[in-house]
């Protein structure tokens, strides 16, 4: 029975250079079975490893956008009395609320916010630029 474990040596380690996963397999007495079983191993670890890497990405980008919703992350404040409308991402206040609720006044907040998504856009791209 178990000597021929004690002859044969058949086990292999492979390692994926750029993501430096390494996989050892000795479980079969042939050496191109452990290469291929140690093969499949590091391609399953490889996948996982990309996987994780574009998930992270994904929470991160989710993590960005939702915020935590706080008061003070307030996009538009309507003030009836003054008959005033504040947008806080834009600090741009503009008086005619019942305008406002028409859509008389809302190319004015829609200007400034394409406005501010333009500057932010050069300001990110001077940014890449000078890195």
């Amino acid at each position: 029975g178990g000597q021929h474990v004690n002859t044969t040596d058949s086990a292999v380690r492979v390692t994926h250079l750029p993501t430096g996963i390494v996989v050892q397999n000795q479980d079969e007495r042939s050496q191109h079975a452990n290469k291929e079983r140690a093969m499949a191993e590091v391609a399953r670890r490889v996948y996982n490893y990309h996987q994780e890497i574009i998930q992270a990405e994904i929470s991160s980008s989710r993590r960005a956008q939702i915020g935590s919703g706080d008061r003070s992350e307030k996009i538009r404040t309507y003030h009836y009395p003054q008959t005033r409308v504040t947008d806080h991402r834009l600090n741009l206040t503009m008086h005619g609320i019942e305008r406002m609720m028409r859509g008389e006044i809302l190319d004015d907040f829609i200007d400034g916010a394409l406005e501010k998504e333009r500057s932010l856009l050069v300001s990110a791209m001077l940014d890449e630029d000078n890195n």
